[in-house]
């Protein structure tokens, strides 16, 4: 594409504020793609977007095949519901949050993480759709605290993005409050999405893999989960309310 408009790496560089060096780079593979890169570059060769397109397939077709189904039926969704003890949920996180997380695993190289980063930013576009979903999402009080002073900042503005989020229509976190002993959800997160026919798909996560939820009698239960979970919740305003004070203990 480059070629077939007259550009040299160095004058194609310039115009898309990258030095020749970083162009060859990615051209010939030695260097990953960049978002930021690409998108430039669509604007430069008027390719319609198809460059970060291409990407977006490219990190799709990267998810591990037990995440494929939820992630297609998170896509689809009309309702999402979801817990987590012990995480600010994916939809709702920042970058340096999710970043943070993801580098909790010591296995991945810096260009797995960033690679996770951004197919983890890239899932959080279905609530910035036209029609987006109806998101509920319900987090413990502990997930609010848990961190030291050396994420203090990090926290501090994942807590104004929830407080941000909530302020959509279409979203809404609920709190479990710390005086809240033992309860369902301790024994791990999932997510419930129902689709255009009503019907609900779950998932289930563990340290090393997920397990997606279809049948009637699991959806039972799952649901039942959800609304024990709920129940033990704050409700909104006083969720904001907590969401709020949090902010203000971090600053």
């Amino acid at each position: 594409m480059r070629l077939a408009a007259g550009l040299n790496q160095e004058d194609f560089g310039r115009q898309v504020h990258y030095s020749a060096s970083m162009v060859s780079s990615v051209e010939t593979g030695t260097r990953p793609f960049d978002r930021q890169f690409l998108s430039r570059a669509d604007e430069v060769l008027n390719s319609g977007g198809l460059l970060v397109s291409l990407l977006r397939i490219m990190e799709k077709e990267g998810q591990p095949s037990w995440f494929r189904p939820w992630l297609e039926a998170e896509r689809a969704a009309r309702q999402l519901r979801c817990f987590h003890p012990g995480l600010v949920p994916a939809l709702l996180q920042t970058e340096n949050y999710a970043r943070a997380v993801i580098r909790c695993d010591d296995l991945l190289s810096d260009d797995e993480v960033e690679r996770k980063v951004a197919a983890r930013m890239d899932r959080q576009a279905v609530l910035d759709q036209p029609d987006p979903p109806q998101l509920i999402a319900v987090i413990d009080e502990a997930i609010l605290h848990r961190t030291d002073e050396g994420y203090r900042g990090l926290m501090s503005r994942q807590i104004d993005h929830l407080v941000a989020m909530t302020e959509r229509p279409q979203i809404s976190v609920h709190v479990i409050p710390r005086l809240i002993g033992v309860h369902v959800g301790m024994s791990g997160p999932f997510a419930l999405a129902r689709g255009l026919d009503g019907g609900w798909v779950g998932t289930l996560e563990s340290q090393l893999a997920g397990t997606t939820i279809d049948s009637e009698g699991d959806l039972a239960s799952l649901l039942a989960r959800w609304e024990s979970v709920r129940n033990d919740a704050l409700p909104r305003r006083q969720s904001m309310e907590l969401l709020k004070e949090a902010v203000t203990s971090w600053t």
